[in-house]
């Protein structure tokens, strides 16, 4: 990777949102508002499931608006098996992770066949079913949700997740390395088949390509990087609730990948970063902050194509 990236707008920007994770934990007790150190937690955890997202989206042209469904299923899988007893992250990870791909393999299978605003109707489909199934099974919470009294266990005396900072850092450490493998994906040969069928999916078929097989496997990868982000979710707030499978919160995922920058591997982060902190901090000035947020929003996807990441690249010159 050439150094001089980092000396663009982008690449100091980027930067700075890296080690404001690495160090929250320090500074925030610093300035006396420790709830940031949480504040940020979150945002790595929702930041996964964005760049999962953006993946399909930003790379893929699927735009999924049921994308939360695998979060919801990564949630799910921690928080009924921890009620049933099953506490070892060895059995609930593998296993909210898979159940993530197997869903994401029937449900691409399914709306791949599709384009456009048809592709986007069936993964709503699929998650408002999986959304009122959740909500109808009383004997995991129903629209009460689900308490989870211990977190995953690893049966180790020096990683345990119920010490804050473990959970911190381990969520950090993951986010850092769903970045690492979006990046090593999509400048792949298989990254390349993906975008290329994102521009002409027609020319790739005829030229021997299969891009219904490239499509499904990264639907699959992204549904399980996405599950990944519903189990942490589950571990971090001890709790789950049908509101991680709801269509609105594929919403906000869509909108953090634009505000960061569809197409580009550090916008996820950049625009779960702001999207949360905005809310959050709009949310305590006013009740009624949606009034705010929502023009703010319209503003960025009309005057800042390619969000804030092509926002700053616009600095950078010709050869940036």
């Amino acid at each position: 990777m050439n150094i001089q990236i980092l000396k663009t707008p982008r690449g100091v920007y980027n930067s700075l949102l890296i080690l404001l994770c690495i160090f929250m934990p320090v500074l925030a007790p610093l300035i006396g508002q420790e709830f940031f150190t949480d504040v940020i937690a979150r945002v790595m955890i929702v930041t996964i499931a964005a760049i999962s997202l953006n993946f399909i989206m930003g790379y893929g042209g699927m735009i999924s608006f049921g994308h939360a469904i695998f979060v919801g299923i990564g949630g799910y899988s921690v928080g009924i098996l921890a009620s049933h007893g099953i506490e070892s992250a060895y059995i609930q990870w593998p296993v909210g992770i898979l159940m993530s791909g197997f869903f994401a393999l029937i449900i691409g299978a399914i709306s791949l066949r599709t384009r456009g605003v048809y592709f986007i109707m069936i993964t709503l489909a699929f998650a408002q079913m999986m959304y009122f199934l959740s909500v109808s099974i009383e004997k995991y919470g129903s629209d009460d949700g689900l308490t989870i009294d211990a977190r995953s266990e690893f049966g180790l005396s020096f990683f345990d997740l119920n010490d804050a900072m473990t959970m911190y850092y381990t969520v950090f450490i993951l986010m850092i390395t769903c970045l690492y493998i979006s990046f090593r994906l999509v400048n792949s040969r298989f990254g390349r088949v993906l975008r290329a069928g994102k521009s002409n999916n027609e020319r790739m078929n005829t030229i021997g390509y299969p891009t219904f097989g490239y499509k499904l496997v990264g639907f699959v990868i992204a549904g399980m990087m996405c599950g990944l982000s519903g189990l942490l979710t589950a571990n971090f707030e001890d709790f789950v609730s049908p509101d991680i499978l709801f269509w609105t919160f594929s919403g906000e995922l869509i909108f953090m990948v634009v505000l960061g920058g569809m197409g580009t591997i550090m916008g996820p982060l950049g625009g779960a970063m702001i999207f949360l902190f905005l809310s959050e901090i709009l949310s305590n000035i006013t009740e009624a902050w949606h009034l705010i947020f929502g023009p703010f929003l319209i503003l960025v996807v009309l005057f800042a194509r390619g969000g804030v990441e092509g926002f700053l690249k616009k600095f950078e010159g010709p050869n940036g």
